[in-house]
């Protein structure tokens, strides 16, 4: 492979010249340009990045942390990805994500990390290793999701009002007449697992019901979400025949449910209605009934974090911001009613 200096030779410019080509740090006139790109392409010469990166102080890539099942991405990671990475798009930027689970970064402290300009950190928990007070200050940070309390005030931060949204599920539910609603919750440690639990709990107390706290159970972190709903589902309906409509976390959690159901055969949403909080699902082949759902709107979420990361990058000031996004509910064929079938159950 060429040289710097071979490619600046063979163009009659500087290597200065040929770095700002390809760096764009300074205006290259369109015809030099040209020239330098195509003896580059001739000589099959590749800048050297991370010298460059070095010289510059800046890599001109933003690190995404996001904890996966097996690296399996659900509809709502992939359309988050989609809003980062079409921002970094716009800026100049590349996307590096980090899918690493907390068992696995002992193995990598003592390596050498890939540099990046920036961090957008998904899905916080109360106790999360990925944050800290030094390095917030020491690298731009976005979180998608709420901050742990102690970080609240310190990073910017673009969530939806999961409060209110698990307010408004488990309100619809409760207003047709279901008095006793199973909630597949996230992973207790997870900062929107506490907010919906709350929202779901606010629910209860204004409609002056009564909830069963066994009937809220936390993602244990060990099984895929799949069968995490299914198995809770067949243990706590079997145990419980008078739950008559589950709120699930995700469409993972959702299509355990489902097959759970049916193996119970139960009818949805005749005797059991299902709500997830997740919304075009990759399994709606599998889901029937359509699931009911509420739009997150991950691509927006995606969008709006990549923004604030890059500005606060672009600008280098430390700016502390909050960014809301909307959802919105969608009533589908996997609940109803309340009727006699479902609440007939629990005098079998």
């Amino acid at each position: 492979m060429a040289t710097i200096k071979e490619v600046a030779e063979a163009a009659g410019v500087s290597k200065s010249t040929v770095s700002n080509v390809f760096s764009k740090k300074r205006p290259i006139s369109k015809e030099v340009s040209e020239r330098v790109l195509q003896i580059a392409k001739e000589l099959n010469y590749k800048p050297n990045y991370f010298a460059r990166s070095l010289t510059m102080k800046e890599t001109k890539i933003i690190g995404l942390k996001m904890q996966a099942e097996k690296i399996k991405f659900s509809q709502f990671h992939l359309s988050l990805l989609n809003g980062v990475l079409h921002e970094c798009h716009e800026m100049g930027y590349q996307l590096l994500v980090n899918t690493l689970s907390q068992q696995h970064q002992p193995e990598i402290q003592n390596q050498v990390s890939i540099p990046v300009d920036g961090e957008i950190i998904m899905d916080p928990s109360y106790e999360d290793p990925r944050l800290s007070r030094e390095a917030i200050k020491a690298m731009p940070t976005v979180i998608i999701g709420k901050p742990p309390p102690a970080y609240e005030h310190a990073t910017s931060y673009v969530d939806n009002d999961n409060i209110g949204i698990a307010y408004e599920v488990a309100s619809s539910l409760l207003d047709n007449g279901h008095e006793n609603i199973m909630f597949l919750n996230a992973p207790r440690e997870r900062t929107v697992s506490i907010d919906r639990e709350a929202g779901f709990k606010w629910a209860h107390m204004d409609h002056k019901k009564e909830y069963e706290a066994g009937f809220i159970l936390y993602h244990n972190g060990i099984d895929t979400s799949v069968d995490f709903g299914f198995n809770s589902t067949l243990e706590m309906l079997q145990q419980h025949p008078y739950i008559t409509a589950i709120i699930v976390d995700t469409d993972k959690m959702a299509l355990g449910v489902y097959r759970a159901a049916k193996m119970l055969s139960l009818a949805i949403p005749e005797q059991l209605s299902v709500f997830a909080f997740s919304d075009d699902s990759i399994f709606q082949s599998e889901l029937i009934p359509p699931l009911s759902s509420v739009k997150l709107n991950a691509e927006l979420l995606g969008s709006e974090a990549a923004k604030l990361l890059i500005d606060q990058i672009d600008s280098d000031k430390k700016l502390v911001k909050k960014i809301i996004i909307p959802a919105d509910l969608n009533y589908r064929e996997s609940t109803s009613v309340a009727t006699s079938k479902s609440k007939a159950r629990s005098d079998k």
